[in-house]
């Protein structure tokens, strides 16, 4: 009787099926309880306790099941429900994910919001951290925190498209809602197939780092690099997360392992579709061809070699050291991955400013990368030159062409929308970073705001001052914190799937 209650009250006559999407997101976050599983086995293996992701798995399995069993009679969700569903599942995958903090005793998540906010920096793949002292969390803690950017990064509802048949109604709007970037080049004939063979390839990618970084340990190039520290490294490094069970990120270990994990941070912010073409098909013409590479190659090139020469000729490091660093943050920046080799802090106001650049950049469209992604500013950059030339030969017709192809003017607008909605979210972010950290005494200046803001938007991890590369977000409030975890969320969903909720077309019949 509950159930029939609930399901009328939640059929309305509205556009949106509002119990398809909660009997879809059920479905969701009962299979996602599933990945307790790897936690608690790690647990067992160093003697740790198991509980607290048993009792995680089994909250949000149950939960889940709960959700399919009030909705029942309303499997059949469609494209418009997509968005209320990838909202509602990301949501709720960073609750899963703060189960285990909580239950771990760890006086560092003691606090729910510091919890969910790890855990949504985790699954959005930002690695913003509010942690103090890493290292003393037990191995499984650990674990389950670089695993959770490992499935945010290809993304939660793309590895379910693979393996559920019902998500066939919707995939590709699904697809399209949850994988950064304008539009999505399909991998094969079917969009289960293409979800299919993009986690295969990050799987092959992620195997191919921990190997890699393990030889390196192995064979004694690099002592710190135990089996435990390559698989977790490779769990964040693919799905530029940036997250490390080390507590000076990657700092401490060898100058070959910072180039191995500048190679995969590099592979990771281009676009998967070209990798698979380039690794799997053997096509590498697409690679000289594609537009967008080229100007992320480009802007990788060029953010490098202004932080090389400013953070040389002030003379912090060496010249080979200085061009390790250099290349190390410009990449973990632009890719938004978000690891450091040193402490960016000490680096001069233009490095800074270079920083902040780099993080609007982003990744490109079709990777794990966050920010605006380098596509959009491509095209931004085009329809400035037309509007240029039509201000001067107002007759003349000139479409928009990315790789010979002519984009089409609504996705040009919807580029255009993004950003502005970027932009405007940012600003009010780093308002409200700023007069909550006046409110509260915290020492911040303005940089610091406008990075702790753009870091969380464009899911890049860590900012300057308190939350530098080496610090933490803990000194933030849990107003601050809430803003933050609210900009991860939007950024990490490109702002338009959640947007679109707060329209009252969506919900009009």
């Amino acid at each position: 009787m509950i159930a029939t209650g609930l399901r009328r009250a939640l059929s309305p006559a509205v556009g949106v099926d509002v119990p398809a999407a909660i009997n879809l997101t059920g479905t969701l976050l009962k299979y996602l309880s599933l990945t307790a599983a790897l936690p608690a086995a790690v647990a067992v293996g160093y003697d740790e306790p198991v509980w607290p992701f048993v009792a995680a798995g089994a909250i949000a399995g149950g939960t889940g099941i709960a959700m399919e069993v009030l909705t029942r009679g309303h499997e059949d969700a469609g494209i418009r429900e997509g968005f209320l569903v990838v909202s509602l599942t990301w949501l709720l995958a960073a609750a899963y994910g703060a189960l285990p903090y909580l239950f771990s005793g760890e006086d560092q998540l003691a606090n729910p919001i510091d919890a969910y906010f790890e855990a949504m920096s985790g699954f959005t793949t930002t690695g913003a951290s509010i942690l103090t002292a890493i290292p003393e969390l037990d191995h499984s803690v650990l674990i389950w925190r670089q695993f959770t950017q490992w499935l945010g990064g290809m993304g939660i509802i793309v590895l379910f498209l693979a393996v559920l048949p019902r998500l066939r109604v919707g995939g590709r709007q699904l697809l399209e809602s949850e994988l950064p970037g304008p539009e999505i080049e399909p991998l094969a004939a079917s969009i289960r197939d293409t979800a299919r063979r993009l986690w295969l390839l990050y799987i092959g990618l992620t195997a191919a780092e921990a190997v890699l970084l393990a030889v390196l340990g192995w064979t004694g190039v690099d002592d710190r690099m135990s089996v435990f520290n390559a698989a977790s490294h490779a769990f964040t490094t693919l799905p530029t997360g940036g997250f490390s069970p080390e507590a000076r990120s990657i700092e401490e270990f060898a100058a070959a392992t910072q180039w191995v994990i500048i190679a995969f941070m590099v592979i990771a912010g281009a676009n998967f579709a070209l990798t698979y073409a380039a690794l799997v098909r053997g096509r590498f013409r697409p690679l000289v061809r594609d537009e967008e590479l080229r100007l992320y190659l480009f802007l990788l090139g060029l953010g490098a070699a202004v932080l090389f020469f400013e953070i040389w000729t002030e003379e912090l490091y060496g010249a080979s050291e200085s061009v390790r660093h250099a290349v190390f943050h410009a990449v973990s920046t632009m890719t938004t991955t978000g690891y450091a080799s040193t402490d960016s802090n000490e680096w001069t106001s233009l490095a800074l400013v270079v920083v902040v650049a780099l993080m609007f950049a982003g990744g490109s469209a079709g990777s794990t990368g966050g920010g605006v992604k380098v596509v959009r500013h491509l095209l931004i950059g085009r329809l400035l030159r037309r509007e240029l030339d039509q201000t001067v030969h107002p007759e003349l017709v000139a479409p928009i062409r990315l790789n010979v192809r002519v984009v089409d003017e609504r996705t040009l607008r919807a580029v255009l929308a993004f950003v502005l909605l970027y932009v405007g979210l940012f600003a009010v972010g780093t308002l409200l970073i700023v007069a909550d950290a006046s409110r509260t005494g915290l020492d911040l200046r303005v940089i610091d705001a406008i990075a702790a803001s753009a870091t969380t938007i464009g899911n890049v991890g860590p900012a300057f001052g308190p939350a530098g590369p080496m610090g933490s977000f803990d000194p933030f409030s849990d107003f601050s914190k809430g803003v933050m975890i609210v900009l991860m969320w939007l950024g990490r969903l490109e702002i338009i799937p959640v947007a679109v909720l707060l329209t009252r077309a969506y919900w009009r019949a």
